[in-house]
């Protein structure tokens, strides 16, 4: 209302945006709820020792709001972002509260490794301008790739994962050959017909999942119906929250650059719209076992990836709108993010654990640490630290 919009419209808006956000989160508990176990079995089989269990996005961001850093997160964020807009640093109006908890984490966790709340707070400062940052020199991509006119991602996750496939898409360009290597999922239904549909794909995927964890017959057939409806409903349910997000990013812009004399603003929202994609999804699927072979040649390792099976989506979108849909290219750079998350998650656990005990988080019996690829795992917070 307050961008302009009627009453009606607007209620309607935030009622989609409900539901879209109800159904990511069903999706992504079947996803948890179903392939979490199949990939711990899995590793376990072919023992794959790894002692620490990454507790994901939905452990992590519940610490990091329960600190002493994560209310003032979100004044300190908007804050940032109010000052780039004003000096002209950045075009990305941040309207993505709820992930502020990124830059929250890295304060967090700045905190406890100093005990100084304002190294902790410049922490979240820094953090934040890095990805406004990272939101205007993807926002093309997003544009282009996603067709989602006037929209960034700044994002703590989705946003620094960008850069790693810039330069492997340049590199592979120039390789004889290899530069000609192009598949995604549309050009494998249309090669194999029936069996190269998203849906057929998925079937295939969780059933040699379900097979590699030494599920029997029907177990691996339920898991592979499982993936299949992943692959079928989450593209339905992001539609519901791009029904609901556009027509107030599209508001939003259209206010800003009639204020601004035709100035170009970009609205930065959650990369939960790039999980529409089939692109996206595919890789996200095929990226369940093979974070679980990454993580057990990663050399020092100790992290199991487990809770962010479900949202590894996140990590690869960026790549895979950098990469034009090319499958072939993204399995390439989300190697080398998924590996290089894995050893930074690991290096992290030690502060992560304090977080978990400050926070009063409750660990399951036996279990002394904990770690999270999403956010323990970003190198914005490990390069921070490290200063």
């Amino acid at each position: 209302i307050l961008l302009g919009q009627k009453p009606g419209r607007a209620f309607r808006s935030g009622v989609m945006i409900g539901i879209g956000f109800i159904g990511i989160g069903l999706v992504i508990s079947l996803m948890l709820n179903n392939l979490g176990p199949a990939a711990k079995l899995m590793a376990e089989r072919f023992g794959v020792s790894l002692t620490v269990v990454d507790v994901g996005w939905p452990g992590s961001s519940p610490m990091t709001w329960a600190s002493q850093i994560g209310g003032l997160s979100i004044p300190v964020a908007v804050a940032v972002n109010v000052v780039m807009l004003v000096l002209g640093l950045t075009r990305v109006v941040n309207v993505d509260i709820w992930n502020i908890w990124h830059m929250a984490f890295t304060g967090a966790l700045l905190h406890i490794a100093t005990g100084n709340l304002m190294i902790g707070l410049a922490g979240v400062a820094i953090h934040a301008a890095i990805v406004f940052k990272l939101g205007d020199w993807f926002a093309p991509v997003v544009e282009k790739y996603y067709d989602l006119k006037g929209v960034a991602i700044p994002h703590g996750t989705s946003a620094y994962c960008g850069p790693v496939a810039v330069p492997i898409e340049w590199l592979l360009d120039r390789i004889p050959g290899i530069k000609d290597i192009n598949f995604n999922s549309e050009k494998i239904e249309e090669k194999f017909g029936v069996i190269g549909e998203p849906m057929i794909i998925g079937l295939i995927l969780g059933c040699i999942i379900g097979a590699m964890a030494g599920y029997g017959a029907d177990l691996v057939m339920q898991l592979g119906m499982q993936v299949a409806a992943v692959m079928v409903l989450m593209p339905k349910v992001v539609k519901c929250i791009m029904e609901g997000l556009l027509p107030v990013a599209d508001s939003a812009r259209e206010m800003l650059e009639r204020k601004f004399s035709g100035k170009k603003f970009y609205i930065g929202l959650d990369p939960a719209l790039l999980l529409g994609d089939s692109q996206v999804v595919a890789a996200s699927l095929l990226f369940v076992p093979l974070t679980l072979i990454i993580a057990a040649i990663v050399p020092g390792n100790k992290v199991l990836p487990f809770g962010d099976l479900a949202t590894i989506g996140f990590f690869v979108a960026m790549a895979v709108g950098i990469h034009g849909g090319n499958l072939f290219r993204t399995l390439i750079s989300g190697f080398i993010i998924m590996a290089g998350t894995l050893w930074i998650s690991t290096q992290t656990i030690g502060f992560h654990t304090i977080l978990a005990q400050q926070a009063g988080t409750k660990l399951a019996a036996g279990v002394t640490q904990v770690a999270s690829m999403d956010q323990g795992g970003s190198p914005i917070t490990y390069i921070l630290l490290q200063l």
